[in-house]
């Protein structure tokens, strides 16, 4: 089978569709990332919202805190399982091209 050039790959309808799946996840969980992080900050800055206790002496603030590990553990493994994803479609794309 003959090897195709890059130029060819990349107008091909799979990597379209590698590149859009890739933007569909990526992007909506980078923006959740970035104002889940981002929010702490800004609310415990200019608010006092998460001042109120949630749990006995435990304000919102610090539960927010260990949310966001949590929140940053979630997003990982999301990441991970999808990106076994597109290496699947990467090594269906490369068969396809000839590499």
């Amino acid at each position: 089978m003959e090897e195709k050039s890059y130029t060819e790959v990349w107008h091909s309808e799979k990597f379209k569709t590698l590149l859009s799946r890739k933007k569909r996840f990526i992007i909506p969980m980078t923006v959740f990332f970035l104002l889940f992080y981002f929010a702490l900050p800004i609310l415990t800055s200019y608010t006092d919202v998460l001042n109120h206790p949630a749990i006995g002496p435990i304000t919102w603030a610090w539960v927010f805190a260990f949310a966001q590990f949590v929140m940053t553990w979630v997003l990982c493994i999301l990441y991970s399982r999808k990106a076994a994803q597109f290496d699947r479609m990467v090594d269906d794309i490369k068969k396809e091209m000839g590499a």
